[in-house]
Order: C-alpha cells, then structure tokens, then sequence
C-alpha cells in the first residue's frame, strides 16, 4: 500500500534505527504455530469503508464519526455494509510500556471511545497496522509488539486489522502473519485480519490458515488502467485475479483492494464495471470514498442490492473468465441453489453486441432459465440456449440466471 510513502522506505528505516523503534523479532519467534482454529467471522466477503483511496493520512476522530454517520443514515448500512476501518496514520508512539498510543491532536477522546461511537451506530470497527518495525507512513508498526497490540485492540474493541507489509526487512511474509493471527486469536476478542502483503509471497497458498482475506496485488489507483508508482488501474487488477479464483472461499478471500467507486477518476459507467467485476471476483467490498458526500449515482452503485447479493452469495465461489477475444469477456459465477451471475464484459472503446450461451456454462442448450439484468433491473422468463445485448463502451452487462422449470 502507500506508493508514495514506500519510496520513503529507506530514510524511515534509518529513523526506526536511530530512535530505537522495535525490530523484528528473533527468528525463533517467527516459527509460531497457530494453535486455535481461525474464527469464522467471515463467511462472506467483508463490506465497510476504509480511509485511505480518499483521504490518506489526513484522518482524525471528527472524520471517522462522520463517515460512521453517513454510512448509517445513506442506506450503506441497509445495504450490508458494516465495518469503519482508519488506515495508517492514526497512531503517534508508545508509551514507557510499549503500548501503541493513537496520536492525541487527531484523536483527543482516544480509540476506545471511537469504537463505541462506530459500535453504537451498529457497525463495527476496524484499525490498521504493520509487520514491520514502521507502517508505511513512517509510524510505530507492530513488529515485536504483536501480542501487546492485539491485547490493546481488544481491548479498544477493535474487530477488523488491517495489517500492512512495509519496512518488513528480511522477515518471511507467511511467519510474521501467523504471529499477529496467533496474538488476535489469543487477544480474547475475535477480529478480522486482513492481510495486506500485495501478493508478492503467495498468500493465496497460507493465507487461508492464517487470514480472514489477503491482498492479491499492489495497490489500487482511481484509473481505468495503468501502472502509477507502485500502483495499478482497475482493469490491471482484475488481470491479476485470473489464476486465483480456487484458493478463495468462506471465511478466507482473494483481496484485489478496495473500491475508487465515486472518487472522481473513472466515469459512472467504469463505476459499474469495477463494482461488477468485483461482486464476481467474491471480493470485500470496501468503499474507498467520501461517504459524507456521495452523489445518486455512487450512492445507486454501491448500494445495489442484486450485484451486492452476488458478492455475498453464500456458496463462496469466486467467478472466472470464461471467454475471451479482444477486448470482449465472458466472466461467470455459480450461485447457491443453481444460479449463476454472468458478466459481459466491454474494455473497448465502441459499444459490442455480446452474449452468453448456455454450453459456456455447461448448461445444456435446451435449459430455460429466467433471466435479470441486474442494473437495468430488466426480466426476461424462460429463455433458452443463451442471452446478449449492446455493451457500452467500457461497460458491463450484468445477469443473473435462474434456471425455470
């Protein structure tokens, strides 16, 4: 995560070294073993908001009440959308003990007290830190300090970490996160870990052991495509998540980041590519925007109910490509009780005329199945052999199919 701040990696490195912030520990301590069974809290994919793609470090107490708030009175939260996760910058230093001290200008009544204002809402909480010796943003990370900081969370009433990889040096990706899995499974209280390691060490292979959903890629940027620093366009990350759909399920997810929906960078109808393909992808769902100040079509967007329904589809099964030529695609997904979502897919420029037959989805060709559109909201009943339409340019058609007596 952080692209910008990354770069400052090996000044920051200096500066852990010269004030004596804690080091990774003894390698005898990454062996670890977990030993209580990791906490089904996640049976679907995560939904809430995190403060990072719009507001970077710029966070404090005010801003997080306010985000609470609106996810409340929006229809974010009747949507299914839950958990107010600060990302870096909230902590400052520790104190003679160690304990890890949120900073007191930005946070003057303190994180226990935020949480119980996201809690009374009835949402959930969620903090962010890092396994090695600084975040990303050159504040206290969490290397040597697992323990004590998983204790603190729980007892702020912390139930969502997400837990970064900077200034990591020489540490092994699938020890230093089995450490902090084990410290949360100890803490007493059950709390989401989600493993921000960028998918450069394979996480899909321990991850689900370890963590609640783990980072496929580098981070996201609000761009249709492309590469920036150390990040990529949307369509550039839903390239890397070809391969690993297997390795997902409940209670353990491919995260390919959270959502740009209603940052400013893509227009409406890419707005509704990245929150479809996404609901394919099985992903979390975490709104990356201004909640306070969402126009009627972010707001429509991440708040529709049949696209959300797909994410959350309780068989768990990650959608795949299917079919490719040029810049068309085919993706589809199996849904419980039979169903299956389809998205046809236009990266090109022009609108294209697509469509899906049933034998892509091993469906005999004679097999009628009622068909929705799920952002026209348009029902087709008893089709056969296959359905299509005019895709926009850099948009979706998204169905959902119901097979009819």
């Amino acid at each position: 995560m952080h692209a910008l701040l990354r770069r400052a990696a090996p000044a920051l490195a200096l500066i852990a070294l010269i004030t004596g912030v804690a080091t990774a520990p003894a390698q005898a301590h990454e062996t670890l073993k977990l030993d209580a069974p990791k906490p089904a809290i996640a049976p679907t994919p995560p939904m809430g908001w995190n403060s990072w793609n719009k507001f970077g470090c710029n966070v404090s107490e005010q801003l997080i009440r306010q985000q609470a708030d609106a996810m409340a009175a929006s229809g974010m939260k009747d949507a299914g959308y839950r958990y107010i996760v600060i990302d870096d910058c909230w902590q400052k230093s520790r104190d003679a003990d160690g304990n890890i001290q949120a900073d007191p200008e930005r946070f003057p009544s303190g994180i226990k007290a935020l949480a119980d204002y996201v809690h009374a809402k009835g949402l959930k909480f969620g903090l962010y830190s890092d396994a090695g010796s600084l975040t990303c943003g050159g504040r206290p990370g969490s290397a040597g300090h697992e323990f004590q900081d998983a204790r603190q969370y729980a007892r702020w009433g912390v139930d969502y970490l997400k837990y970064d990889w900077c200034h990591t040096g020489p540490r092994n990706a699938e020890a230093a996160y089995t450490i902090m899995a084990k410290a949360l499974r100890e803490s007493g209280r059950d709390i989401v870990l989600s493993i921000c390691e960028w998918g450069t060490d394979h996480p899909e292979r321990w991850g689900p052991v370890v963590g609640h959903l783990w980072r496929t890629t580098g981070d996201i940027f609000d761009a249709w495509e492309g590469k920036k620093d150390w990040s990529h366009g949307m369509t550039d990350i839903l390239d890397m998540q070809v391969e690993r759909a297997p390795h997902a399920g409940p209670n353990g997810w491919n995260d390919p980041d959270m959502l740009e929906v209603g940052n400013g960078g893509m227009s409406t109808t890419e707005y509704e590519s990245h929150f479809s393909l996404w609901a394919m992808l099985a992903a979390p769902l975490i709104a990356g925007n201004d909640l306070s100040k969402m126009d009627a079509d972010t707001r429509r967007i991440l708040t529709n109910a049949d696209v959300i329904a797909v994410d959350q589809d309780p068989l768990g099964r990650q959608g795949q490509r299917l079919w490719k030529q040029g810049e068309l695609e085919i993706w589809a997904r199996p849904l419980k009780d039979g169903d299956h979502a389809v998205v046809l897919f236009n990266r090109g420029r022009a609108p294209a005329d697509m469509r899906v037959d049933w034998n892509l989805l091993q469906w005999p060709a004679d097999r009628k199945a009622d068909v929705k559109d799920l952002w026209s909201k348009r029902v087709a009943k008893g089709v056969s052999k296959g359905y299509g339409g005019t895709v926009a340019p850099h948009g979706v058609i998204m169905l959902r199919l119901t097979p009819a007596p």
